[in-house]
């Protein structure tokens, strides 16, 4: 039998944002069904947008620490608390940008999914259990694939969430066989600590490996890394804009929080090798390389910006693969120090990384909108047709390229210094450099369209509708605050760091 704490009422301070976001999804059906057709999509994307802020702020309150929640389900920690923060900044955002973006014909059940897909998103990050672990992952897919096919007079659209749910059937049922595996061996645990007591005991060996890396399956597939990245492109180009920078940010930031928390856990590597442990740690640096080359090679043939960014998406991935690189080859050495910069810069990365890429995609849904075609040429002028919407957008590209005085570079700093203390990951760290010059060249490529290009045919002005014109300025002025600020946010991602290694 599982070992399990008892369930004591008080500890649902600890959900007390998730509970928020389900009261706040059962608000927007209620609003949605009484409102009827009187019911602008405008309000509910404002009644989203606040909930979220409230749910943000709830987060505040619950007390920090470590310690376990709801009957040993979850972990309550800075870790999951930064995690937190994360994903519902990310949900606000998408919910305002969503709701003067047309061609979704968003209604209350486009921002119930939203928020549910958010919600569980919080309980992914905060998984102390196999159970909850797979629980909260279905939640969040089930969403997040309703979303991607949400326009519905559009083929693409459809395609797009189709695929998304064939590929995360597929590899969510591996994941769950690989759960499965250490559940039987284990003779019925589920909890983390418990498994991680049953695999330092090395029974079991190759089985528990290969329970390992059918897990690794699902996780490399929500961070879309190298082998199991294919359905980046085709969903992101054919997802709601919105949406599509929604998964890019938010669901790759829950697919690190649990493959960290998860090998931290189950398979650690300091300061007993648990069974298992040496095959993640060999695995990480190739596939890091592979999925940084994979995302910026792919990328530069593309002309579609959708489908650039998601190449992009992929490539950003791999930087931030460096951080879990350096956290494996630290715990390996015993190198408690350099662990907790690994994943700091990790935290760091994914955070600041959320600001650019929903502004990235939230630029390319206005202009999109307004031209009609998603091709770079479509960007040709928009210096004059839309001045700020141009810088926003170079803002960015400058951003996602790795270029100072945006908060990209320090992102990027961060976790070339935590690979570095390490000299066996010198190499990885140069293929990390070459790949960022390769980048630098089709982020360039948009912004000579915008700004050296013009076309005969797009003279007219984009006009930016009043809230995606605030989240855009919002999001383009956080690239530089953050910057400025980037000492605290370190500061919080050391603790949210030290909190998971306790």
């Amino acid at each position: 039998m599982t070992s399990q704490t008892l369930f004591n009422p008080s500890e649902l301070i600890a959900v007390l944002p998730e509970g928020i976001l389900v009261i706040l999804a059962l608000i927007l059906l209620v609003v949605d069904l009484t409102g009827g057709r009187n019911t602008s999509r405008r309000t509910l994307g404002i009644i989203t947008a606040c909930g979220m802020l409230v749910a943000l702020i709830a987060s505040f309150f619950v007390p920090q620490g470590s310690w376990g929640a709801m009957g040993g389900l979850l972990r309550n920690d800075t870790f999951a608390f930064a995690f937190r923060i994360i994903f519902l900044i990310g949900g606000g955002l998408s919910a305002l940008l969503a709701v003067e973006f047309k061609p979704v014909r968003a209604g209350g059940e486009f921002f119930t999914l939203l928020t549910l897909a958010t919600m569980a998103m919080g309980l992914m990050a905060a998984s102390n259990d196999i159970i909850m672990l797979y629980l909260a992952t279905e939640t969040a897919s089930i969403a997040l694939y309703l979303l991607a096919g949400f326009m519905r007079d559009t083929p693409r659209s459809a395609e797009s969430g189709l695929k998304y749910f064939v590929f995360g059937s597929v590899t969510s049922t591996i994941m769950l066989y690989g759960l499965s595996l250490l559940y039987g061996m284990s003779g019925g645990q589920t909890n983390y600590a418990e498994l991680a007591k049953w695999l330092m005991s090395g029974k079991e060996g190759i089985l528990s490996s290969l329970a390992l890396l059918m897990v690794l399956v699902g996780f490399a597939f929500k961070t879309s890394a190298v082998p199991f990245q294919f359905w980046a492109p085709d969903v992101y180009q054919g997802a709601p804009s919105p949406v599509s920078g929604f998964i890019s940010t938010a669901s790759k930031a829950a697919g690190f929080a649990i493959l960290i928390r998860f090998l931290q856990a189950v398979y650690p590597a300091f300061p007993v090798a648990a069974a298992g442990s040496d095959v993640w740690i060999r695995l990480m640096m190739p596939v890091t390389i592979l999925t940084m080359f994979a995302g910026n090679l792919l990328a530069i043939m593309q002309t579609n910006v959708k489908r650039l960014l998601a190449y992009s998406s992929i490539a950003q991935a791999g930087y931030a693969l460096m951080g879990v690189t350096a956290f494996a080859f630290a715990s390996a050495s015993g190198d408690q120090i350099n662990r907790t910069d690994a994943i700091a810069s990790v935290i760091f990365y994914v955070g600041t990384y959320m600001l650019t890429n929903i502004l990235a995609f939230g630029v390319t849904g206005l202009v999109v909108q307004k031209v009609g075609s998603e091709d770079i040429r479509s960007f040709s002028g928009l210096s004059k047709r839309a001045p700020y919407l141009a810088l926003a957008m170079v803002a960015a590209l400058l951003s996602l390229a790795g270029a100072p005085p945006l908060v990209g570079f320090v992102g990027k700093l961060f976790l070339f210094r935590a690979a570095l203390n390490n000299p066996a990951l010198t190499g990885m760290v140069v293929a990390g450099v070459i790949n960022v010059l390769i980048s630098v060249y089709y982020y360039l490529g948009i912004v000579r369209s915008m700004y050296a290009e013009s076309d005969a045919k797009l003279v007219r002005p984009v006009l930016v509708p009043q809230l995606s014109g605030l989240v855009v300025a919002g999001c383009a002025l956080a690239l530089v605050v953050t910057t400025l600020a980037a000492t605290p946010l370190w500061n919080l991602a050391v603790d949210a760091a030290k909190s998971l290694l306790n």
